[in-house]
This record gives C-alpha cells, sequence and structure tokens, in this order.
C-alpha cells in the first residue's frame, strides 16, 4: 500500500509543506531520508519520530535517548489513514513537523515510488536557528539595510527565495535513495 503523507514544518509562516507518497512498507529509517530529500534539509543533525507517545530513531549507545529502532519499524506498524506522527529534525533548531497520514491506497502500477506530489515554499537553511532564527534571517536576507543583510548572505553562501518549491527536483532525489 501507498501512504499519502503530508509534512508540515511547525513554527514557520506562511506554511512549508510537502505531500510524499511512499511505500507502507518502509522503515521508519528510510521515512527519515525520505522527509530530508523533500523538505530539502541536509542530514546533519540528529531526529526523533513520536508516533501515539512512543519514540523512533537511531539508538543512542550511551542510552541517553532512549528510542526504538528505526530500522525495525515499518510506516505501516505504527500509523494507518487520518494517523499523525511528529518528526523532530536538529535538537539544537529544533525543527518539529507534522506528518499527517492523508490517505492509503494501493500502489499505481505505472508510478514509480517515493514521489514529491507536491508543497510550498522552500525549506529552512540548516543551522539558522529553528523557527525564530528562521524569521530573523529572512528579516535581514531579504532587507539590504539591514545591519545582518550582508553577513546573512555570505552564511549562506548560495540565492535563496523563501516562496519557491519544484516537487520535480525532490521526486528525482526520492528515487535516487531507492
Amino acid at each position: 500500500m501507498i501512504y499519502q503523507l503530508r509534512i508540515a514544518l511547525d513554527g514557520v509562516d506562511p506554511p512549508v509543506w510537502r505531500r510524499v507518497l511512499v511505500p507502507g512498507a518502509f522503515t521508519l529509517d528510510r521515512l527519515h531520508r525520505v522527509i530530508q530529500l523533500a523538505m530539502g534539509w541536509g542530514d546533519r543533525h540528529l531526529h526523533v519520530f513520536d508516533a501515539d507517545g512512543v519514540q523512533y530513531g537511531v539508538p543512542d549507545p550511551d542510552g541517553l535517548l532512549e528510542v526504538r529502532d528505526e530500522l525495525d519499524t515499518r510506516l505501516d506498524s505504527v500509523a494507518v489513514k487520518g494517523s499523525r506522527l511528529r518528526y523532530t529534525y536538529d535538537f539544537g533548531d529544533w525543527w518539529e513537523h507534522d506528518v499527517t497520514v492523508e490517505d492509503v491506497a494501493p500502489a499505481d502500477p505505472g508510478m514509480r515510488y517515493p514521489a514529491c506530489a507536491g508543497g510550498e515554499r522552500a525549506c529552512p537553511p540548516d543551522d539558522v536557528g529553528g523557527p525564530e532564527g528562521y524569521r530573523a534571517f529572512l528579516a535581514a536576507y531579504a532587507d539590504p539595510y539591514h545591519p545582518e543583510h550582508a553577513a546573512m548572505h555570505a552564511w549562506l553562501g548560495r540565492a535563496f527565495d523563501p516562496a519557491a518549491f519544484d516537487p520535480g527536483p525532490r521526486t528525482t532525489l526520492l528515487r535516487r535513495m531507492t
């Protein structure tokens, strides 16, 4: 079965979200990679899933973070249509994502999965400082008279359009992961 997921980033306005189609048999570690690629994150930080109060992630060898192993957990074992999961990325910036199972349907034989079926707005840059830091970044980045304008452009080192999003390149990246 194919799960249609809507992944929405909390704490940013206007909303940043993605719609992805993934096999229910994907383990949560594969879903983590889907979220990273679909959103546009750099996969440089820790993460954790929360499904009905149970946390899943990469087991901590020191036992500081108690999680069930995401490698051993399939999406279809923790979610059904209408379910909501929480996905937290980067425990410093604390990016929280609301993952909603919008639909569960048989696979279309003419389609390849995973796929990015839609979304809006660019993902914030990694290490920008969470939602508050992102708001400050956007203000400085957009205003040539802001005292941090040049520093933000230099820090990012690339062009950035917060309104831009194209699902095509995201789907290409997703297909390369399989």
